[in-house]
């Protein structure tokens, strides 16, 4: 892959996941129902971000679940049937799910999938750190970080320090 550019350093993820944390206080009827899925990998370190700046801005600390979508997906033929952990306690709540790119929506589609098999949401949202476009399924994310649009040519790549020791997202050529 060739580097293009850079979308965001370290500052702009944080502003962005700050901006989207607002949003999701201001848009949630109880904060307290709410119960963030980050989904693995880089989902997680952007809910857990989503959780702190609730937190600091609400004074409301949300619950805060890491969900492997793995065995859900629809390109993962596994003729072995995993289930949600029991941890997950989506009954009666309001739950958004945390992911770093939106992209096709099958990853988003595999994690509804999982939210269903734990149980019966009060409703269900997406939250993501970039929306690219290109989807292949009727999926639309409610709180986007930023919106790019994309060739089907390029890559984005996030990196965040949880995962990789820094933070950025770029754009590559394939």
């Amino acid at each position: 892959m060739k580097f293009k550019t850079q979308l965001f350093d370290e500052i702009a993820v944080e502003r962005a996941m700050t901006r989207l944390s607002y949003e999701i206080i201001e848009r949630s009827d109880d904060i307290e129902n709410v119960l963030l899925v980050g989904i693995k990998t880089r989902g997680v370190p952007l809910a857990k971000m989503i959780r702190d700046n609730v937190k600091k801005n609400s004074g409301t600390e949300i619950p805060l679940y890491e969900l492997d979508i793995t065995h859900f997906r629809d390109d993962n033929r596994s003729e072995v049937m995993v289930k949600v952990p029991p941890d997950l306690p989506v009954e009666g709540k309001d739950v958004i799910l945390v992911d770093d790119v939106l992209f096709t929506g099958r990853t988003t589609r595999a994690a509804i999938d999982a939210v269903f098999e734990a149980g019966r949401a009060a409703s269900i949202r997406l939250a993501v750190l970039i929306d690219r476009g290109h989807r292949e399924l009727p999926i639309r994310a409610d709180f986007v970080g930023k919106n790019v649009p994309t060739s089907t040519k390029e890559k984005i790549v996030v990196h965040l320090k949880d995962n990789d020791g820094e933070t950025s997202v770029s754009i590559y050529e394939k």
